[in-house]
């Protein structure tokens, strides 16, 4: 199928996509914000330039749509927003797979780092579900403090094996108490 725009409409149509500060990590950022939370946006010094970064949290958020991360779940058929463009199928189909594996590597590489990884997609940021994503994203971040903040369990003291002389004085030899 031909394209139904000019290449320079269609190139000014591409260079119009955001790669950040996009509506929805902005309403996220503007929630996080106004119930008392900090972070960096978009660090590169970690894997995948995570959208937010809460270093208190040792958390990372990335907030992905549909046109570069695919559908959620991991299937091309079955979310009602995502469309493959009809123009150069197989390129965009093999371009999706390659950015879901590289964010697979990315979440491994942040994991093994001792990193917590939130994924929120932009379909949980529809306005029917707007306010249970963001109040469980806040409900997920207080669990992690929580478990941040855990002290280890301090163990019983429990005296050595060995047995020690005793230190007061010995046993009569006559036997009277």
């Amino acid at each position: 199928m031909t394209d139904v725009h000019s290449q320079e409409t269609r190139s000014y149509n591409m260079s119009r996509i955001k790669a950040k500060d996009t509506k929805p990590e902005l309403l996220v950022r503007k929630y996080l914000f106004c119930k008392g939370f900090r972070y960096r946006v978009n660090a590169k010094d970690l894997p995948g330039k995570p959208d937010i970064v809460l270093p208190k949290y040792k958390t990372v958020i990335f907030i992905h749509g549909w046109f570069w991360n695919g559908p959620r779940g991991g299937l091309i058929i079955g979310c009602k927003y995502f469309v493959i463009p009809k123009t150069r199928t197989e390129w965009w189909t093999e371009k999706i797979r390659k950015n879901k594996e590289r964010d697979q590597q990315e979440h491994e590489a942040l994991r093994k780092t001792g990193w917590n990884i939130i994924t929120v997609w932009e379909c949980q940021l529809k306005p029917r579900k707007r306010e249970q994503t963001l109040e469980g994203i806040l409900l997920l971040l207080q669990k992690i403090y929580l478990d941040l903040q855990k002290k280890p369990i301090i163990t019983p003291y429990t005296p050595p094996a060995t047995e020690f002389p005793i230190v007061a004085e010995p046993p009569s030899p006559y036997g009277d108490d």
